[in-house]
């Protein structure tokens, strides 16, 4: 079994002889052949496109799931795909970027920067330090100056098949030279102060934390010595303020929550939910991937792509539930009765996700809810199905929404395989703020997904611990503080 492998999305797109990689379609990897069961693959993502939900997006995604290593990764490729975000990124480059390029008078450079190298030795060391900030194979950077200062104007991905045959004879020496090397992750950064902030939509529908709770929040601070500040949208400007960022609002992937979340990681911030938890978590692709390849127990799954719609229904039978990736209170999950429903609604969630999830129906009276916070059980709580419907929450064709009821019950109380289920689940992500979804029946215990933005809201998930579950919490940020302080 190779430990190198390179996907491409057409066998033709790469016609290089390396005899120590093997090179797959990204049809055959998304479909987990040969290398779904295997760690420690070195796996280089040559797709023509990483746009958010394409195929070449979804084999980074599936790779970090198979515990692959990956470039470019999807926070590389969410880094890249939005100005603001990648200038943010590169903010720490600014100083290396004046001295580098402080001789040089032309009012702007391009450059392609393969795996590190360019064609161009002047520019070895500026090619090196862009490729560590933004691993992706094939870059192509704009560089502008303004006022005798340089600055990254604009770095994209480079497609393999615009490479001219003397920067694909660079790629294939940079790559031989390139999978020798050892993978590191970047070091943290450390924060020094002790004011939190809680990034909230008082606008949102289903927000994570109702009125009470962020209130409760901000009282539990203030017995621990915590300034809580609740802040909006449009506060991001401030977030350097703050030592510690609690994320109360729906995360999506590309949208403000992920940039909060990424800009304080990068001022050194405590943050829950931390941008590697919100990229795991969100897609339910991803977690389906690493749930299985992790043996964890889930119901029967199915990652859709279009050709092999029809197979669903050999494979789970009827009902069967589809599911967008990155669907959020019931939003996106659908239940197809019969291949005539399997087919209209197939389509038309493949016309927005070159994947989709189709999961065996499991009926259970209540989903068990697990809260898990740095590796720890927290609380437990039942939700009921909403009134004549199959969901928790049920979504009306006019906008409105009814939700079941909820009954918490003390994490002793709860039965210690549903608790230890979950913690295997939400160990797999990180050490944040979890809740894992869980169904119980007679054929056992299944884990339904883990997510990243758990709802805590006075009068539910409260309803045990009370001002204990919001002490608790805080109680971790500052653990944390204190910790990165004496590092």
């Amino acid at each position: 079994m190779a430990t190198h492998v390179i996907v491409v999305e057409n066998r033709s797109d790469w016609t290089a002889e390396l005899p120590d990689q093997l090179v797959v379609t990204a049809a055959d990897y998304i479909a987990g052949k040969h290398y779904a069961g295997t760690r420690g693959v070195k796996v280089i993502n040559l797709c023509r496109s990483y746009r958010y939900l394409s195929v070449g997006y979804y084999c980074s995604l599936l790779a970090e799931a198979r515990r692959h290593r990956v470039i470019p990764s999807v926070r590389t490729v969410l880094e890249l795909s939005r100005k603001p975000i990648y200038e943010l990124a590169a903010e720490d480059f600014d100083d290396s970027l004046q001295r580098l390029l402080r001789r040089r008078e032309e009012p702007s450079l391009s450059l392609t920067i393969l795996l590190g190298h360019c064609a161009d030795p002047v520019f070895r060391e500026l090619a090196r330090q862009l490729f560590e900030l933004f691993p992706c194979p094939m870059l192509r950077v704009e560089l502008r100056r303004n006022s005798e200062r340089w600055r990254l104007h604009r770095i994209r991905a480079q497609q393999l098949t615009s490479l001219s045959r003397g920067e694909r004879a660079l790629l294939q020496e940079a790559l031989s030279a390139y999978l020798g090397r050892r993978w590191r992750s970047p070091p943290a950064r450390t924060p020094a102060r002790y004011d939190l902030a809680i990034l909230q939509n008082p606008g949102e529908k289903l927000p994570p934390s109702n009125r009470r709770a962020l209130q409760a929040f901000v009282r539990a601070g203030k017995r621990l010595g915590v300034d809580v500040e609740l802040i909006a949208r449009s506060d991001f400007s401030r977030l350097p303020e703050f030592d510690a960022l609690f994320i109360r609002e729906t995360t999506r992937i590309g949208d403000h929550t992920f940039r909060f979340a990424r800009k304080a990681e990068a001022e050194g911030m405590v943050v829950i939910d931390d941008p590697d938890s919100i990229l795991r978590c969100t897609n339910k692709v991803f977690l389906a991937e690493l749930l299985a390849a992790s043996g964890v127990p889930t119901p029967r799954t199915v990652i859709v792509q279009k050709e092999r719609l029809p197979q669903v229904e050999q494979q789970l039978g009827f009902p069967v539930v589809l599911k967008i990736p990155d669907g959020a209170f019931s939003l996106g999950v659908h239940k197809a009765r019969d291949r005539s429903e399997l087919q209209t609604i197939g389509n038309r969630l493949l016309e927005h996700s070159e994947l989709i999830l189709a999961q065996e129906y499991l009926y259970t009276d209540y989903d068990w809810r697990i809260g898990i916070l740095n590796r720890q059980p927290l609380y437990a709580c039942q939700y009921f199905m909403s009134g004549s419907h199959w969901q928790i929450v049920k979504h009306g064709a006019r906008g409105g929404v009814s939700e079941g009821d909820s009954r918490a019950v003390a994490i002793e109380q709860a039965p210690d395989s549903v608790v230890q289920t979950a913690l295997r689940a939400a160990n797999l992500i990180g050490d944040g703020l979890y809740g894992v979804d869980v169904k119980q029946n007679d054929s056992g215990v299944f884990v339904i997904e883990v997510n990243d933005n758990p709802s805590i809201d006075a009068g539910v998930e409260d309803e045990v611990l009370r001002e204990r579950l919001y002490l608790a919490i805080l109680e971790e940020f500052v653990r944390r503080l204190n910790r990165n302080k004496w590092r």
